[in-house]
């Protein structure tokens, strides 16, 4: 079977093109559906929780209908969508469209632009900056190589059924995965409230119903001292040189995600003394606690080592009453708290006046340590089975990939092949 290697504005009915440059809104009734970036869930999938529209008129400039793969051009490259689905649409202007000609199944160029091929050329050919850049010009000069349309269906078919298999799996594992974040989450929680303590009193905080009657509560500014920081002017490009004193900033917020962490010794970008010097920013000791205020709200860790801070994250620094390990878990364990202090809505924030006015259960220091201790080794076991269950989603994952991108460019005969049950 003859295989023919060519480039994708080829298989195209229509120019491969980026979508109209309209904000996100709700244009209202007889609205048509604005597809953007963030909207995709999956390759096939959108998120029901985000909604846009534009009026008919702006959107019949970039019509979206089924079959057609929409390929992210800007920021999150890589990501794709196909619309398998007859509800009318138009597309942002992050997002370049392509319309299958005859010559090629849908489903088939889908499959193609989740294989390792497809993500090497984006790599290749992609401009590394604030937003990635990877133009439509590039995506109608993406190498694919194609089989009779026949047989683009049948590795379709394949696909279809053996991926919707492994995503079986890996939505299985996946809710396992949360399902032990709970657990952790509220065994945390008890801890740090003393949930085990008999004598109870109702306490005055928003976020928890009673604490021992023993504890104090006391505004966290008496018990650590607050402190942010500051991003050094830009402008001056000599504030940027000789860079080596650890920054936190959003960039580090992913591995802050993680609710195993406990402390940060290196960060994604540094900052210099010049530029400390020239600006707000600080250098915090080692052992200060720092949580995420912007953004994504509400993520924390413990400084390994001294390192400063973006104005993005808040700082406390311990004093003689207020263990950090006891401060991180606690900070963790008000997350509903940090959410019903967010103002905005895309770029979401905790006004420091909030923050300084924390009040915080403190109880005495060797029960701080008790706690820490116990949490230590009641979450032993649960991140044990949490890091085998996620590396069971990372090896399906893989297996799923390598199967897509075996399949389309003719490594497996899919008439035949069982190759996804060895």
């Amino acid at each position: 079977m003859k295989w023919r290697a060519t480039r994708l504005k080829y298989l195209a009915s229509l120019p491969i093109t980026n979508g109209l440059g309209e904000q996100g809104r709700d244009a209202g009734e007889g609205s048509i559906r604005y597809l953007r970036t963030t909207d995709i869930a999956g390759p096939r999938a959108l998120d029901p929780s985000k909604w846009a529209s534009l009026e008919p008129e702006l959107a019949r400039k970039a019509p979206v209908q089924r079959g057609d793969l929409l390929i992210c051009a800007a920021g999150s490259l890589g990501v794709t969508y196909l619309h398998d689905s007859d509800e009318p649409a138009c597309y942002a202007g992050y997002l370049a469209r392509f319309r299958p000609g005859p010559e090629v199944d849908p489903r088939f160029v889908s499959f193609w632009a989740q294989s390792q091929s497809f993500f090497d050329q984006v790599a290749t050919g992609a401009v590394r900056s604030t937003i990635d850049n990877f133009s439509a010009g590039k995506i109608r000069k993406l190498e694919i190589s194609v089989p009779p349309v026949d047989e683009q269906r049948r590795i379709a078919d394949f696909l279809d059924k053996e991926t919707a298999r492994l995503d079986s799996f890996t939505s299985l594992r996946t809710k396992e995965i949360g399902l032990l974040r709970t657990r952790r989450r509220e065994l945390i929680r008890d801890f740090v409230i003393g949930a085990n303590h008999a004598e109870r009193v109702t306490s005055t905080l928003q976020w928890v119903d009673s604490l021992p009657s023993h504890w104090s509560v006391v505004p966290l500014k008496y018990a650590a001292r607050y402190g942010s920081g500051h991003t050094p002017s830009r402008t001056h490009p000599e504030y940027w040189v000789d860079c080596n004193i650890p920054w936190i900033s959003l960039f580090d917020v992913g591995k802050m995600r993680d609710p195993r962490q406990i402390n940060m010794s290196a960060t994604e970008q540094q900052i210099s003394r010049l530029g400390v010097a020239n600006s707000s920013a600080v250098v915090h000791p080692a052992g200060t606690v720092v949580l995420s205020r912007t953004a994504s709200v509400g993520f924390s860790t413990i400084m390994d080592v001294d390192m400063a801070v973006s104005q993005h994250f808040a700082t406390w620094t311990c004093g003689t009453r207020l263990r950090p390990l006891y401060l991180l878990h606690l900070l963790r364990a008000m997350a509903p708290l940090f959410d019903s202090l967010k103002v905005g809505t895309t770029n979401v924030t905790v006004f420091m006046p909030d923050l300084l006015a924390l009040r915080v259960p403190l109880p005495p220091l060797d029960e701080q340590d008790a706690i820490v201790a116990r949490i230590k080794e009641s979450t032993t076991e649960i991140d044990r089975f949490m890091a085998a269950t996620e590396r069971q989603v990372d090896l399906l994952i893989e297996r799923r990939q390598a199967l897509i991108t075996a399949a389309v460019v003719g490594q497996i005969d899919v008439t035949t092949s069982r190759v996804a049950h060895r």
